[in-house]
């Protein structure tokens, strides 16, 4: 049985894990790169954990049998406290289709509505055709905004949004 955790200091270890195997799983679907985060400290990782869960930001981890397998966070908008972002989300890919992906999205949404916000954002890439069709599965709908992707000059991000008002 898959569990959804909240991270904290007892599963930080499992946090490290799955991040680095997201990104290294999913390199266009991350702001940030394996290289990068696989430099990071130990003090870093602990950082990570207490910044990632700090009121106005939130991450859970789905782990079965003591091997994490998922994970998405969820953080407000500086200076729009009615909207949040998904942001980290990623399933290993022996989970994909198995309703783990939109567990993870409903744990980061009701964080998101228990702190009032009325709309959750993502950006994700315009290569990533199968994370695009399970966000709109999951409600969220292309808003027509769009920025390069920082990590490579020829792919664009898509903005989807999700409104949770009255949801």
């Amino acid at each position: 049985m898959i569990s959804i955790e909240p991270l904290s200091p007892r599963i930080a270890a499992q946090f490290k894990a799955v991040r680095l195997r997201a990104l290294a799983d999913s390199p266009a679907a991350f702001g940030s790169t394996f290289e990068q985060e696989s430099q990071l400290s130990d003090a870093d990782w602990e950082r990570r954990v207490t910044t990632w869960n700090s009121g106005r930001s939130v991450c859970s981890i789905a782990i079965e049998g003591g091997s994490p397998c998922g994970m998405a966070a969820g953080k407000c908008e500086d200076g729009q406290p009615q909207r949040a972002w998904l942001l980290s989300m990623w399933v290993a890919s022996a989970h994909r289709r198995s309703g783990l992906g939109v567990r993870l999205v409903h744990a980061v949404e009701q964080w998101a509505r228990a702190l009032g916000v009325n709309e959750l954002l993502l950006m994700v890439t315009n290569s990533n055709s199968a994370a695009i069709g399970f966000y709109e599965r999951c409600g969220f709908s292309l808003t027509g905004n769009t920025a390069p992707y920082p990590n490579d000059p020829a792919l664009l991000e898509f903005e989807m949004a999700k409104s949770l008002r009255d949801a």
